[in-house]
């Protein structure tokens, strides 16, 4: 996957049918779902594929059990079905996780066994396993920094883990394989029109300045949190479809809460449900769902949500941490779907709404990583409709995503990468100081760098180290003290001098402080 292959694609085209604004997890689905049906497919991301919310989620594939306890049964079903589908469709960056719901007392194991082998059940034949209560010393063998006082028992369930900004690479590759064109850091300024209808879009390529005219039959609405600009651009009119929520995510060393098996904390005081989750040898903690009226790329988290979410595992766990023990910070607003009257956003529905409108914009809110899947079959299907297009019915259900259409031959960090990493491997074979890690604390190396703008459309310092390489969500300081060593590697391969290195190091050290509560960056 080349970006100036794609360029001259775009260059030589004379329209398309689909155009897909937005390059998150939405609109990497359509584009896959489109262009896996024959359909002349386009994709254009204002910045890179994943910037936004969808590169920051809890890394859970689920059906939200939350949902679940709010009756939204339908939801469930389906985000479970869709768990399943995958889980298979991509091993290599999704995987089955066990979870321990603690009982502090005596009647909680049973309330929460009763519900989560609800849970179990409607997920039929894709269960990912067996939902039973545990022992009081059970429940400490699965976690044994978990708090002892007043501990009874515990649940053990089985949900679905991925690396996000890894699938929505590997999305953006496979709509590649099936023929679309995908462009990121080219963003759509404008949309043309015959009367009241959309025929066409304008776009700037933000690295070159070049721009474009290009003609559509439809245009699909998928850029998230920021989706109310292009349906006001689209119909010239101020209307308001989107609720944002804030999600706050604080990532700590394994140390402090050891094993593979996450814990869920069902209902804290104020509501919302607390997770302490294994990753990349890290943890995650979170989240919060805090409703915010400013919309931003690069989201900050409030000083409340940081305190709950430390004053609660320290409250669960025998480990007492600090913000000092933080390694980084992330934060994601979910596209809510605006209901009307409703304010308190932890209880909006996450259902996602397909809309077609007066000018023919395929307008999509609402949703979560877990049904992106279900999320584009159903755009294309009104897409398809509203445009009059040709085309077969939709195959994704069985599409296995690139990556994912075998094992992993390599074991290790490299597994992530799926049937991509024995090529890496090879690289590393042949060029042995391509084995050079970036930095000394973590396994990345150069290889990835270099396969990274190679194969992956990954363009600035950011992109490697935040979405192809997760360094910057698993520990900011030290993507700081890799930014360097990064930017000379990419330059090489990019022929870009040394005015570039210092400008995308300087950018990057810059954002990589607002990832540190401190908002310090290395010593």
């Amino acid at each position: 996957m080349n970006r100036q292959e794609q360029l001259d694609k775009l260059k030589a085209s004379s329209g398309y049918g689909v155009v897909i604004i937005g390059g998150g997890a939405t609109g990497l689905g359509c584009a896959v779902d489109a262009a896996s049906r024959g359909l002349s497919t386009l994709l254009l991301e204002k910045h890179d594929f994943s910037k936004g919310t969808s590169s920051r989620a809890t890394k859970l594939v689920h059906g939200g059990v939350r949902y679940l306890a709010q009756g939204n049964i339908r939801l469930v079903r389906e985000a479970l079905l869709e768990r399943g589908r995958l889980l298979k469709n991509a091993p290599h960056v999704c995987h089955t996780l066990a979870f321990v719901v603690p009982s502090y007392r005596w009647w909680q194991k049973y309330w929460y066994g009763i519900g989560l082998r609800v849970y179990e059940f409607l997920s039929f034949r894709l269960s990912l396993g067996k939902t039973g209560l545990l022992s009081r010393a059970k429940t400490l063998d699965r976690l044994p920094q978990l708090s002892e006082k007043n501990l009874t028992g515990g649940v053990l369930y089985h949900d679905g883990q991925f690396d996000d900004s890894r699938l929505a690479v590997n999305l953006a590759q496979t709509a590649v394989e099936h023929g679309a064109t995908l462009i990121n850091y080219c963003g759509v300024t404008g949309l043309e029109k015959q009367g009241n209808k959309i025929t066409g879009v304008l776009a700037t390529d933000s690295l070159t300045g070049e721009q474009y005219s290009i003609a559509a039959k439809v245009v699909i609405n998928a850029t998230g949190v920021f989706g109310d600009s292009i349906l006001q651009m689209a119909e010239q009119h101020a209307a308001q479809t989107i609720a944002p929520s804030q999600g706050v995510h604080l990532v700590i060393d394994g140390h402090f809460f050891p094993g593979n098996t996450a814990l869920m904390i069902p209902k804290t005081d104020d509501g919302r449900v607390l997770f302490v989750i294994p990753w990349h040898d890290k943890l995650i903690l979170g989240t919060t769902d805090t409703p915010v009226g400013e919309i931003s790329v690069e989201p900050r988290p409030l000083q409340e949500e940081i305190d709950f979410i430390i004053g609660h595992f320290n409250r669960y766990t025998k480990a007492t941490i600090s913000e000092q023990d933080v390694r980084s910070v992330f934060v994601g607003l979910r596209p809510l779907a605006k209901v009307s009257g409703q304010k308190k956003t932890s209880i909006m529905p996450r259902d996602h709404v397909v809309r077609v409108l007066a000018s023919g914009l395929v307008h999509v809110t609402g949703g979560k990583w877990t049904t992106y899947r279900n999320m584009a079959e159903h755009a294309i299907d009104e897409a398809i409709k509203s445009a009059g297009l040709n085309s077969s019915a939709c195959k994704t259900r069985q599409l296995r995503i690139h990556g994912g259409e075998a094992a992993s031959p390599v074991e290790g960090h490299l597994a992530v990468y799926g049937s991509d990493a024995i090529l890496i491997q090879n690289l590393m074979n042949d060029w042995p100081e391509l084995q050079e890690r970036i930095h000394p604390g973590y396994p990345y190396s150069l290889a990835e760098v270099q396969w990274a703008v190679e194969n992956e459309m990954a363009c600035t310092v950011e992109d490697v180290l935040a979405r192809r390489i997760r360094l910057l969500f698993l520990d900011a300081r030290a993507a700081i003290d890799a930014a360097p060593r990064v930017a000379q590697m990419m330059s090489k391969h990019l022929r870009y001098g040394e005015y570039w290195i210092q400008q995308q190091v300087s950018g990057f050290t810059q954002l990589a402080r607002g990832y540190l509560l401190s908002g310090e960056s290395s010593d």
